[in-house]
Formats: C-alpha cells, sequence, structure tokens
C-alpha cells in the first residue's frame, strides 16, 4: 500500500464511526478554538503597546521614585515613627506601615548630580478645579501626571515645549464640551484653568492650546508643559506652612537620548546604589506585557486541559476501531502488509482527526474573534485609535494547528502499536 493509498484509506476509516469520531473532535475544536482566541489577544495588546511605545514613548526620560523596603508583616505591628521622613500629599508614607518613600528637595539634588542626568523634576500632584473657554462653561478636568514619560498621539497641533509660556494639550474629546470647534481650530486658543491655594482662595491660570491628542493606552488627560506645571504648583502651595518639608511621589529625569543601553543601564545602576528605583518606559510596559503573558498562559492552559481530554478520546477511539478491525488488520498483514504500514495508517488517522478538529476550531476562533474585534473597536474601544484585541498571526495558528496534530499522533501511539504488532492468523480468527 503506497503513501497515498494510506492517506486516503486512513481519511475513509475516520468516518466509519461518525458519532464517536464527531464526539473526539468536537474536543479538540475546543481547545484549539479556545487557544487560538486566547493567543490572538496576547498578540492583539502585545502589538499595540509595542507600536505605542515606538510612536509616543520618550526614550531619553527616567521615572525615578525611592527604593521600595521592606513592610512589616502585619503581625510585627508599626514602624518606628521617623520625623525626618517627609510624606506626600495623598500618598501613605512608610510609617503608616507601606514600604515606598517619598522624594525629597534633597532628593532631587542628589539625582540632578548623577553622572548622565540632564536634569530632574519632581512629578507633582495638581488638584485642578475646573478648565473653562470663553466663559462657555466650568468642567472638571484630569490631568495626566506622566507627560514627561510619553509624546502625545497628535490629532493637531504641536508637542509641547520648554518653552517659558503656558502651554497644554488637551484630548479631542474636550473640544466640543468646552466650545473650542474641531481639532485644527482649537490651536492657539486660550483656555482658563482654575485652581485653589492652601487656604482655599479660588485663582486662574491661562494656557494656550499648543496640540490636540487622541486617546490612548499610554496617555490620557490633560497635558501641562513644565513652566504651567510648575505655576499651578505654586498657587496650590501658597499659603502652606514654612515649615512643611514637601515630599514627592515621583520625579522624572532626562539623559542624553543617543545614550546605549550600557549607558542607560549604568545610570539606573549608580541611582540604584543612591536608594533610588529609575525606570524607562519600555520598563514599565515590559512589566505589564510579563502580567499580559503570564494571563495568557493561564487561559491557555484551559486550552491544553481540553486538548488533553481530547487525546484520551483519540486513544479511545482508535482503541476500539482496532478491535473492530481486527479481522481486517489480519487479512491485510497476510496479504503482506507490514507492521509499520499499518502502524502509519492508524497514526494517519490521529492526525487526520487532530487536524480537522484544530483546523474548524481556529476558523471558528477566527471568525468569532473578528466580529468580536470589530465590535470593540466600533464601541467600547473606540477612542484608542489603532487598537485592535484580538490579532490572528498566520504563523501562530498553524502552530496551534501543528500542535494539536503532534498531541493527536503521540496519542495514537498505544492503539497503532497494537495494530501493527497483531498476528495475522489469530486476527483472522477473532469472532
Amino acid at each position: 500500500m503506497k503513501t497515498l493509498d494510506i492517506i486516503g484509506t486512513a481519511v475513509d476509516n475516520t468516518f466509519r464511526s461518525k458519532l464517536r469520531t464527531t464526539l473526539t473532535v468536537v474536543a479538540i475544536f475546543i481547545g484549539a478554538f479556545t487557544l487560538t482566541l486566547t493567543s490572538a489577544i496576547g498578540t492583539g495588546v502585545s502589538n499595540y503597546l509595542d507600536i505605542q511605545l515606538a510612536s509616543v514613548g520618550t526614550t531619553d526620560v527616567l521615572s525615578i521614585s525611592q527604593t521600595a523596603e521592606d513592610a512589616p508583616d502585619l503581625g510585627d505591628g508599626p514602624l518606628r515613627y521617623d520625623p525626618t521622613r517627609a510624606t506626600a500629599d495623598g500618598v501613605p508614607s512608610a510609617e503608616a506601615g507601606f514600604s515606598t518613600g517619598v522624594l525629597t528637595d534633597s532628593d532631587l539634588d542628589a539625582i540632578g548630580n548623577t553622572s548622565g542626568i540632564r536634569d530632574v523634576n519632581a512629578v507633582v500632584s495638581l488638584t485642578v478645579s475646573y478648565i473653562e473657554y470663553d466663559a462657555e462653561g466650568k468642567f472638571q478636568v484630569a490631568i495626566s501626571e506622566n507627560a514627561e514619560l510619553t509624546k502625545a498621539d497628535l490629532a493637531a497641533g504641536e508637542q509641547l515645549t520648554l518653552s517659558d509660556n503656558n502651554q497644554i494639550l488637551l484630548p479631542a474629546s474636550y473640544l466640543e464640551t468646552l466650545g473650542l470647534g474641531a481639532a485644527e481650530a482649537a490651536i492657539g486658543k486660550v483656555v482658563t484653568i482654575g485652581i485653589a491655594n492652601y487656604d482655599g482662595a479660588m485663582h486662574e491660570v491661562h494656557a494656550t492650546v499648543t496640540g490636540v491628542q487622541n486617546l490612548t493606552l499610554l496617555g490620557a488627560g490633560v497635558r501641562l508643559n513644565q513652566a504651567l506645571t510648575n505655576e499651578l504648583f505654586a498657587v496650590q502651595t501658597d499659603g502652606e506652612p514654612t515649615a512643611l518639608e514637601r515630599g514627592y511621589f515621583l520625579a522624572s529625569a532626562h539623559f542624553d537620548p543617543t545614550s546605549s543601553e550600557d549607558q542607560v543601564a549604568a545610570i539606573k545602576a549608580d541611582l540604584a546604589s543612591q536608594g533610588y528605583t529609575a525606570q524607562t518606559l519600555a520598563d514599565q510596559i515590559g512589566v505589564f506585557q510579563t502580567i499580559l503573558t503570564g494571563i495568557v498562559a493561564v487561559l491557555n492552559g484551559f486550552g491544553l486541559i481540553a486538548l488533553l481530554a481530547a487525546a484520551f478520546g483519540i486513544i479511545n477511539t482508535l482503541l476500539m476501531s482496532v478491535q473492530e478491525r481486527t479481522r481486517e488488520i489480519g487479512l491485510m498483514k497476510a496479504m503482506g502488509m507490514g507492521g509499520g504500514r499499518v502502524y502509519a495508517l492508524f497514526s494517519v488517522e490521529a492526525i487526520f482527526i487532530g487536524f480537522l478538529g484544530s483546523a474548524l476550531g481556529a476558523l471558528a476562533a477566527i471568525g468569532a474573534g473578528s466580529i468580536i474585534s470589530t465590535v470593540l473597536a466600533n464601541t467600547v474601544l473606540a477612542d484608542l485609535q489603532g487598537l485592535q484585541v484580538l490579532q490572528f498571526a498566520p504563523g501562530q495558528v498553524a502552530g496551534i494547528i501543528l500542535l494539536v496534530m503532534v498531541i493527536a499522533f503521540l496519542a495514537s501511539t498505544l492503539p497503532a502499536r497494537r495494530a501493527a504488532r497483531q498476528n495475522p492468523i489469530d486476527a483472522l480468527r477473532y469472532e
């Protein structure tokens, strides 16, 4: 029996017991469907993050914080009070049982004096009361505190600069509400920001709109340049007691954008030796991607469990097939068919079942995933331009199908070996 004959015979034999084969195929279908969907989610989100990092991520900024200390165990009681430690407004201090300290002005000076650091600014928390344009009404505003780490995905205008003039960059969703009109028309207009000082007195600060940004996962909210941030922070802290030592949860520091990876690593190591943790945007996204990979791996585990169950189904299906076709096997061997050919016949049957179930599962996942991704992109995730939650990479899909076929082949080993070792005389006598 030639190879093509073996394949044709194996395919025909697969459908001898339609119900048994169908149930096995369904189990494989579920596993392949799950694996294809979860892999597509991982690919879609990871690709979006990579694209965002490449297009809007800054490459010359470090986010710096105090290195976390070991927090006391719950049964150990509170830490001893240290009056020299500063606290940041709205940020729990180490004395409260949290392990993250805050940065003081002396810390900022130390960071600024570190070799390779060009400048450093504290990331301050601004409590802005409202934003207004041309007396069209006052509206609440969300300030982006990580504007230093990313460039805006601009719909119109330009990025913020280090100018001494107050500059603001607005999300596209703010324009209609504030009465600014279209994105291009909003550029150059002046908005008013209301902020209260320490005693509660309201002050107004003016800023020029230099750009309009699209919503992204890495950048949301209103962005302010350093000059505007400094003026708003000066107003917010006006009236504070002079004895109050202020602390900052984070600081952002610039380094030479042409620095090599080794040079950036040296800067991080230098800061680490001083008790600071420094991360680039790529480092922070890497942590998120690691978490995402773990979640996808757990979800893939459920698909693999279904495939494991399907593998036992294949074993059961082929063992019953061998028993039912004992005399047929004996006849083939009596006519000169070798044990290797018999082994190949049953192995091909298993591989075909695996291919059938995985191909159908992958196709169903691609169809359902494409619909789900389109619906999400046009509804819930409409503001996140370019985000396609599920992306089906051809190589990944082919890999899943191949994996299932390998599992099916391994599952066929026991029944195929039993068939190949049949004694033709005993097989022909089998009733």
